[in-house]
C-alpha cells in the first residue's frame, strides 16, 4: 500500500478493519466549534546543542547504515529508533541524554519566551511531550518563575483531581502532560493555547492533543503551537509526516510501524 499506492488495497485493508474501530470526524458531529489555528515554530540548536547532535547523528549514521549492509534493513529498526530517539532528545535538550550537560537549548529558549509571554496575557496553556524528561525541564523553568501548574503523565494518581485544577482555577494557567497518557479522554475546554513540544511520528496522536482542547463545550479560538528544531532529525519527520499521510489517515500508525515503512533512502535522508 505505501510502496506502490494501491488503492484497491487500501479499500480492502480498510474493509478488515472496519468492524473493529468506530470512527467519526469531529467535522461531522462538532460544526459550532470555534477557530482553529496551527503554526509552526522554528528554533535553531545553539552552538553547544548543534556540537551534541552533530556527534550523535555521526555516530549513529555510520553504525545504522553499516548495519544495514551487513543485517539488513528490517535488523536494524531497533537501532534506528534508537538513534533517531536520542537525536530527538537532544534537538528538544541536551540535557535529556546528559544530565552533566550545562549548556542551554534553543527550543528551551523559544518555549519560554512564548510561554511566559502567553502567561502575561491571561491564556491558559497544555504543553505535551511525548518524553517526560522534557516535562521535567519544563516543569524547573516554572517553579523558577513560581508558576503553578497541572502535572499529568503515566505514573499521574489523581488525574481528575489535576484536570479539575486546570478548569476550574482561573490563576492556574499551565497544564504540562506526557502526549501518551493525556492524547484521549481529557475534556479542557479552558485551554486556548496548546503547546506541542516536539513532532511525534503519527500526525493523528497530536490532532488527538490538539482536541484535548478544541472539542465541544470551547468559546475562544485555539491557537496551536508545534515546536520544529530546524537542521534536525525533528525537521525531517516533519516532511515524512507529510509524505506518508495518506498511510497515516487510512489506518493507524504507530512508532514501530512508522520506522517500518521507512526505505534506506528515508534513513540516510534522516541521518544526513
Amino acid at each position: 500500500i505505501e510502496k506502490q499506492g494501491d488503492h484497491s488495497k487500501t479499500q480492502k485493508l480498510y474493509s478488515i478493519i472496519k468492524p473493529f474501530i468506530l470512527r467519526r470526524h469531529k467535522s461531522q458531529v462538532a460544526t459550532e466549534l470555534p477557530e482553529k489555528t496551527e503554526n509552526i515554530q522554528y528554533s535553531a540548536m545553539l552552538p553547544d546543542q548543534e556540537a551534541e547532535y552533530e556527534k550523535v547523528k555521526s555516530y549513529y549514521r555510520n553504525a545504522i547504515l553499516e548495519n544495514i549492509e551487513q543485517q539488513g534493513l528490517n535488523k536494524s529498526q531497533m537501532l534506528l529508533l534508537q538513534g533517531l530517539t536520542k537525536l530527538r532528545q537532544i534537538a528538544n535538550h541536551p540535557k535529556m541524554v546528559d544530565e552533566n550537560y550545562e549548556g542551554a537549548s534553543g527550543k528551551m529558549w523559544d518555549v519560554s519566551f512564548m510561554l511566559d509571554n502567553a502567561i502575561t496575557e491571561g491564556h491558559k496553556i497544555l504543553i505535551f511531550s511525548q518524553f517526560v524528561k522534557h516535562l521535567s525541564i519544563i516543569k524547573e523553568h516554572l517553579k523558577t518563575m513560581e508558576i503553578d501548574f497541572a502535572y499529568l503523565d503515566g505514573s499521574t494518581k489523581d488525574r481528575q483531581e489535576q484536570v479539575e485544577r486546570f478548569q476550574n482555577e482561573d490563576n492556574l494557567k499551565v497544564f504540562l502532560i506526557s502526549l501518551k497518557a493525556g492524547g484521549l479522554g481529557l475534556n479542557l475546554t479552558k485551554a486556548d493555547y496548546v503547546f506541542i513540544l516536539d513532532p511525534w511520528w503519527n500526525p493523528a496522536a497530536e490532532a488527538q492533543a490538539v482536541d484535548r482542547a478544541h472539542r465541544i463545550g470551547q468559546q475562544n479560538k485555539v491557537f496551536t503551537y508545534k515546536f520544529i528544531t530546524k537542521d534536525t532529525v525533528e525537521e525531517k519527520i516533519l516532511a515524512l509526516q507529510s509524505h506518508k499521510k495518506k498511510l497515516a489517515s487510512d489506518l493507524i500508525t504507530t512508532e514501530s510501524s512508522f520506522v517500518k515503512s521507512l526505505s534506506k533512502e528515508d534513513i540516510e535522508s534522516l541521518l544526513s
